[in-house]
């Protein structure tokens, strides 16, 4: 899998690598306040996951209670750009229900796959390339029209990063104009923590938002 990734990198990064030089170079030199997300305690995971898992045991497999944060380079912060870019372009956006004829079918995508489905491959990829799984969190938020959302979110030393199907720029959390509601624990995958106090941090459902 490796050696496809790196050739199918390659193109991408031939456009984008100075850009992606710049924007990491700025991102680091951001301010500290409130980059990294804070946790409320455990909460239910998304019924589309619970389900992932019941067919993907070995994607979903304890960590030992490993933590972790990954060391943000410009180099890694590259790769993170350059993955998103990579499957944003070649995975077309279709929802569940059109897929499927379900409402929330989690999977890896092949031609097409809503948000999650992009988040799932997206993880794969990063963990390909020897980023730590504990640092790459599947996380539920609502959008700016209160839709539910699903974007992988990066725990690193500079701050928690998010990659999203809807635009090619990483951010940190705190850029997105999302309301954050849930993520992977990094102890364990299986089990999922709350990002806000709010009642709708036990929101079980996307809605196969794209």
């Amino acid at each position: 899998m490796k050696g496809k990734l790196l050739a199918l990198l390659l193109t991408v990064a031939m456009a984008g690598s100075a850009t992606a030089a710049q924007t990491s170079k700025d991102n680091f030199n951001s301010s500290v306040d409130q980059v990294f997300a804070s946790t409320f305690g455990p909460t239910l995971p998304p019924v589309g996951y619970v389900s992932f898992c019941a067919r993907n045991e070995s994607e979903c497999r304890t960590l030992g209670g490993r933590g972790g944060t990954l060391k943000l380079t410009p180099e890694r912060f590259g790769l993170l750009r350059q993955v998103n870019t990579l499957v944003n372009t070649t995975i077309k956006p279709e929802s569940d229900q059109e897929q499927y004829h379900r409402p929330e079918w989690w999977t890896y995508p092949v031609n097409a796959g809503d948000c999650e489905d992009y988040v799932l491959l997206k993880k794969r990829y990063l963990e390909a390339f020897g980023l730590p799984a504990e640092t790459l969190l599947i996380t539920v938020v609502l959008d700016e029209d209160g839709q539910g959302h699903a974007v992988l979110t990066v725990h690193t030393n500079a701050g928690d990063y998010v990659l999203d199907n809807r635009r090619e720029e990483i951010l940190r959390w705190n850029e997105t104009h999302y309301q954050y509601l849930k993520r992977q624990s990094q102890a364990d995958p299986r089990h999922w923590v709350a990002l806000t106090n709010g009642s709708l941090r036990n929101k079980a459902t996307i809605a196969g938002g794209n």
